[in-house]
């Protein structure tokens, strides 16, 4: 492909990038005319930040981890390797 044909595509890439722009601003003009379709969310308290959760220090009920393994050190009646 010669210099000239590739400006002539790279025009034509342009010219429909343009096109699809202005359609792309026609069709969020027309969104906003109509009005949001759902109300927005509530903003956060601080963006950027989770809400923070308290941890009770209380210990948790031993009955919900009767049958489990200590994780990295086998089973609770057998010796770690």
């Amino acid at each position: 492909m010669s210099e000239q044909e590739e400006l002539t595509a790279m025009q034509h890439r342009l010219d429909e990038l343009l096109q699809r722009v202005g359609q792309l601003e026609r069709t969020v003009d027309q969104l906003r005319a109509a009005g949001p379709a759902t109300p927005a969310p509530a903003p956060s308290k601080s963006p950027g930040r989770p809400e923070l959760v308290t941890i009770p220090d209380t210990p948790y009920n031993s009955a919900l981890w009767t049958d489990t393994d200590d994780e990295g050190l086998g089973a609770r009646d057998r010796h770690a390797p």
